[in-house]
């Protein structure tokens, strides 16, 4: 499989994530009421950024075990060669080894920007972050369980493996497109045709339930409902005839 080009993640972007996931679920074999996307709650601190898209590359943490720092004092330079060795643009995917605590933030200022050099547009940690104005000027999008003060013993512990972050796994080279709604993670198998998927899903919606609901103006109830009944079998028989499937109407 070959990675998307910029211009297709760009027009990916272009969406928020629960349009990308009514694409999604009309290509993927797997069960679009359980896989992919975050089964926990998270927050995005950055809904000003809008979308982000990009590769996961994964990390995990421990910020209140100090013996990290001693067990892999050259943890951070090979780490960061990692991450820099991916091509971007890149999310990087954080597994919080003290949840349900959170002792410390891998995330902050310098961070931020270390990672945006290395080609990274932003994260998802099952954790803190901090600075949080800071990670927004550097052009870093976080979402993230909660806010800190502190670092604490924070350094990398393990890098390049499955992650589990808010209750999804998420292996090196997914794809994921992520926002307020939570994130998307889309297997390589599923990359190739999520745009097309996503835009066609789009347009259907657009051509038929949807103004079917905004041109109500002088209907009677009767008609109205008539109406909306065959938008919804014209969205039905499109979404079959594109992917053998009835889609959600």
């Amino acid at each position: 499989m070959n990675k998307l080009s910029h211009a297709d993640l760009l027009q990916l972007k272009r969406w928020n994530t629960p349009t990308i996931y009514n694409g999604w679920e009309q290509i993927t074999k797997q069960d679009p009421a359980a896989d992919a996307f975050n089964l926990e709650e998270t927050h995005d601190f950055m809904p000003q950024m809008g979308p982000m898209i990009g590769y996961a590359v994964t990390v995990v943490i421990e910020p209140s075990n100090k013996s990290h720092r001693q067990n892999k004092p050259q943890a951070w330079e090979e780490y960061r060669r990692y991450v820099a060795s991916v091509p971007g643009p890149k999310i990087v995917c954080v597994q919080d080894l003290d949840k349900p605590g959170t002792i410390g933030s891998f995330w902050g200022e310098v961070n931020s920007n270390t990672h945006r050099a290395l080609g990274c547009v932003g994260t998802i940690v099952d954790g803190a972050i901090r600075d949080v104005d800071e990670m927004a000027n550097a052009g870093f999008k976080a979402l993230a369980r909660r806010l800190c003060v502190g670092h604490a013993h924070v350094q990398p512990v393990d890098w390049g493996c499955s992650v589990d972050v808010f209750g999804r796994m998420v292996s090196p080279g997914d794809l994921i497109h992520a926002d307020k709604h939570g994130f998307l993670v889309i297997a390589p198998e599923d990359q190739d045709s999520i745009l097309e998927a996503a835009r066609f899903m789009d347009a259907n919606e657009c051509e038929t339930v949807i103004p079917a609901a905004r041109e109500a103006s002088g209907l009677t109830t009767d008609e109205l409902l008539q109406q909306l009944t065959e938008a919804g079998g014209r969205f039905r028989e499109n979404t079959r005839q594109r992917f053998a499937s009835e889609g959600e109407w």
